[in-house]
């Protein structure tokens, strides 16, 4: 199998990141892989997609960190053509690129609907990750899985909101990641209230949220594949986060600590409610964010935890993934291409 991951930039990967173990794990079974940042791909006069890619030689890499050392050793990128790969796996941050190349994410969703009229299989699918890029997303799925919402850039409607919650609520950036930008807005800091919302649509819209008490014992990461929560030998990808100091933030990235569990009936009900709408947008790989009975979040772009998740319980869930797309791409090929992106990223392994 032939595997392209497009990343941000090769230089801003880091070992822990969720996209490098996966990578590091398909190289390990033999599996050929290519990294493509997003501003490296090619419309060729031939109408075939192409990129500068970082190839990954065909190692036995030990850990995450020589692998990723390994690509970014000065490897001199090569002109591949990307329909000769089997599956390019969607793995860039829009919210990285807001500031000084918002070009970049819309881009390269572009070339991969491209590649995928071409054959090549896109996960998540391009199609509907275009319409994804930011949390309005969210607000299509069932309102029983959603905390009351406000989305706007106007201070007094901020104000509003706040007050009809009883005085408390969550503010963050309609587009971002790994908790920058959150605030809770109560009685302590709503004399600031002004500057907050100035911090938070410096770069867009603000999404207002209703505070969740069980918020203030984290969340949890909840990772999906093919719309259903992943499980391998009865144990589930799920990592209750939490705050460790008095920062109000429970991400991994912004310094929370992490511990693997077993999901409550509570939060599986949650992603049986989204799963139809991640099924029928072909929203493959997906993490689901959930305090108590409620979904706060949903990342499809580049959701993590599973390195973190593997290190802790010794569960193989790359390779669980990587068995998937094998799978994929050999129903692909029986039905010699005819299946359409959506379908074929939503077909069961």
């Amino acid at each position: 199998m032939k595997i392209l991951f497009i990343i941000n930039n090769i230089a801003t990967e880091k070992d822990h990141y969720t996209t490098i173990r996966l990578a590091r794990k398909a190289v390990v079974r033999g599996h050929e892989v290519a990294l493509i940042s997003l501003g490296d791909f090619i419309y060729d006069s031939d109408g075939s997609i192409c990129a500068m890619a970082t190839v990954s030689e065909q190692k036995k890499f030990k850990s995450d960190t020589t692998f990723l050392a390994h690509l970014q050793d000065g490897r001199e990128k090569q002109r591949i053509s990307v329909g000769e790969y089997d599956i390019m796996m969607l793995r860039s941050d829009p919210a990285e690129e807001l500031t000084d190349r918002s070009w970049a994410p819309s881009s390269a969703l572009l070339f991969a609907q491209l590649a995928a009229a071409q054959g090549v299989i896109i996960l998540n699918d391009p199609s509907h990750l275009t319409d994804a890029v930011n949390k309005t997303y969210f607000q299509h799925f069932p309102e029983a899985l959603r905390p009351t919402t406000c989305i706007t850039r106007e201070e007094d409607e901020v104000r509003k909101f706040v007050e009809d919650q009883g005085g408390k609520a969550v503010i963050k950036p309609l587009q971002g990641s790994g908790g920058q930008g959150v605030f809770i807005i109560d009685d302590n800091n709503k004399q600031n209230l002004n500057q907050i919302v100035e911090a938070v649509t410096r770069d867009g819209y603000a999404i207002v949220q209703e505070y969740l008490p069980a918020a203030a014992d984290g969340d949890v990461r909840m990772i999906t594949i093919n719309g259903k929560p992943l499980q391998v030998d009865g144990i589930y990808a799920c990592l209750h986060r939490f705050s460790q100091t008095d920062d109000h933030r429970s991400n991994i990235s912004a310094g929370g600590g992490s511990k693997m569990i077993a999901p409550t009936e509570e939060m599986l009900k949650v992603a049986s409610l989204a799963a139809p709408k991640l099924i029928a947008d072909g929203m493959y790989f997906c993490g689901l964010d959930i305090v108590g009975n409620k979904m706060m979040e949903i990342n499809v772009d580049t959701p993590g935890g599973l390195n973190f998740m593997e290190d802790e319980c010794g569960v193989d869930f790359s390779g669980a993934i990587l068995d998937d797309m094998e799978h994929k791409v050999l129903l692909q090929k029986q039905y010699g291409g005819k299946l359409t992106n959506r379908r074929i990223a939503m077909s069961y392994g």
